[in-house]
């Protein structure tokens, strides 16, 4: 029973359910800019480039024939997968950058040490009175 406790103590932690939410939060966002690339920034830069359709490149190494289907490389696919990447970690970059620099914000500038207690004071006083003896 002691595992589950430490299982329930170490999921219960904030940065597990801060992890849990970003983690789906990212999920959603992966969605949101793989349709920005395959539905909005493709089919202008296809259009740019003679009406290509980058989902459709591919090199077909093996026809098809009636028994097995064709062996192609789709680097179509593969150039709209980088574009996600590239597109995921600049916006990922730059939450990251402000998140960073609204953190510096927050720290508050060193504060004055405290105040020395009555008892520092008085072993001072004793201190210096021990060395005027001397």
């Amino acid at each position: 029973m002691k595992i589950f406790k430490e299982f329930k103590d170490f999921a219960m932690k904030g940065n597990v359910l801060d992890l849990a939410v970003a983690l789906i939060i990212g999920g959603a966002f992966g969605k949101i800019v793989t349709s920005f690339v395959n539905d909005v920034l493709m089919p202008p830069v296809g259009l740019l480039l003679g009406n290509t359709d980058f989902i459709n490149l591919k090199i077909v190494l093996k026809a098809a024939t009636e028994q097995t289907e064709a062996v192609t490389l789709k680097y179509g696919v593969f150039i709209n997968t980088i574009l996600d990447f590239i597109i995921v970690s600049f916006s990922i970059f730059m939450v990251v950058k402000v998140f960073n620099k609204l953190k510096k914000k927050e720290v508050a500038p060193p504060s004055e040490p405290p105040a020395p207690t009555k008892e520092e004071v008085l072993l001072s006083e004793i201190r210096d009175i021990l060395k005027e003896k001397k």
